[in-house]
């Protein structure tokens, strides 16, 4: 009975001892588990692989000079200038765009990848690892719904501000509101609810709006609705319709570039700054910035493109067989005579060229061959919605403003 229970006794003992011994190698291995890297993926490439190399372009940096700093010989570098440069021409990377280059992990430690971004979501791969290869692609995007409502106390921009949202915002409702709403003068109390989509990359990374679904603008106590809705499925062309399918849009912009100021109207008599004698001045000056793009106001064919010693560089559009429009002096022209060109398409750029005091455009109008105010015209507006498109955008909309309606307004003191 002694010897029973002794052995039993050894049993167990050497059991526990093989218990232990197995706990001890799975704790050995978890710890292995947990301090395995996590496996880094960007680009469409498993980082881990690689030596990451990232930077920016810089002030007399080229595709050549970049490649040659981390070892790519002059011969090889030819070589894949002129395998890629019909997709991504490496003579228009520009000052401040990022780049990451991919280098192998031995000895030589030669670039296998070249990655340029063209913007935050969009960026070009040059493949180097078998055969030479180019490719575009783009970083995983969600989009995210919001809805927002604000009161104006002084101005839209100020009211953006405040409410803690993208200044582009602004930017955008003066886009849809442009033909209907003066935004610089706004009055206390008017306010405006928005339903609109934002960008966001890799699910954190902010990267901008969408679009701006449907809006609505109390001026004056007046509501002015917009929708977006998809007008020309073929083209894939949005415009914005208010409340009973009417288009925002005119026939032309109200202004030739944006962020702007009228430094001189239409005048029978004015005195010219630069010629010091009083004369007719039959066109309105916008006050912008050097560089700041210009744009046909409605659609047409370039019929000038050129430069006087009166106007400097200027562009003159002829839109059908009663409108014409004139830009005058530019910095530089971005268009051709014969050109046909699409409302909102920059035409060139603002400059203080011919006799110009400063950065502006100077922008004539012509009805019938006649130069007019075009803020005392009756311009016609954009294309309606075609019939068969109605009952569908009627459909599309409801929903979006019972939104809209739902939204509440953060009541301030007037």
């Amino acid at each position: 009975m002694k010897k029973f229970s002794y052995l039993l006794m050894l049993m167990m003992a050497l059991t526990a001892c093989n218990d232990d011994s197995k706990n001890a190698d799975l704790a050995d291995n978890l710890e292995k588990v947990e301090k395995a890297p996590a496996l880094i993926k960007e680009y469409g490439f498993t980082l881990n692989g690689y030596d990451v190399v990232r930077d920016t372009i810089r002030s007399g940096d080229s595709f050549g000079i970049i490649l040659g700093s981390h070892g790519v010989d002059p011969a090889k570098i030819f070589q894949i200038v002129e395998k890629v440069k019909d997709t991504f021409n490496p003579r228009k990377i520009v000052i401040g765009k990022p780049y990451v280059i991919l280098k192998e992990k031995d000895s030589l430690n030669s670039p296998k990848v070249f990655i340029y971004e063209n913007d935050r979501i969009n960026y070009t791969v040059v493949d180097l690892r078998d055969s030479i290869s180019v490719y575009t692609a783009k970083k995983p995007v969600t989009i995210v719904k919001r809805e927002v409502a604000g009161v104006i106390n002084s101005s839209l921009s100020e009211t953006i501000e405040e409410e803690g949202l993208n200044y582009l915002l602004a930017h955008q409702m003066n886009n849809i509101y442009q033909w209907s709403i003066d935004f610089f003068r706004l009055q206390k109390g008017d306010r405006f609810k928005l339903v609109y989509k934002e960008r966001y990359i890799d699910d954190t990374i902010y990267a901008g709006i969408e679009n701006i679904e449907a809006a609505v603008f109390y001026h004056q106590d007046k509501p002015y609705y917009a929708f977006n809705f998809l007008a020309d499925s073929t083209a894939g062309k949005y415009d914005y319709y208010d409340e009973k399918a009417r288009p925002l849009q005119s026939f032309f912009l109200k202004a030739p570039v944006d962020y702007f100021r009228i430094s001189s109207r239409f005048s029978p008599r004015r005195f010219h700054p630069v010629q010091k004698r009083w004369k007719a001045h039959k066109g309105t000056d916008y006050a912008a910035g050097y560089g700041t793009p210009i744009k046909t106001t409605a659609n047409g064919v370039v019929i000038a493109s050129s430069y006087t010693a009166g106007n400097g560089n200027y562009v003159k559009v002829k839109h059908n067989g009663t409108y014409t429009t004139q830009y005058l002096h530019m910095s530089k022209r971005a268009v051709k005579t014969g050109q046909r060109v699409k409302q909102g398409e920059v035409i060139g750029y603002v400059g203080s060229t011919g006799l110009a005091t400063g950065p502006h455009v100077c922008y004539r109008f012509w009805v019938n061959g006649v130069q007019v105010d075009p803020f005392r015209q009756n311009l016609p507006s954009a294309e309606p919605l075609e019939e068969k498109y109605v009952p569908s955008y009627f459909a599309a909309i409801e929903p979006l403003k019972e939104e809209l309606e739902k939204i509440p307004f953060e009541e301030i003191e007037i």
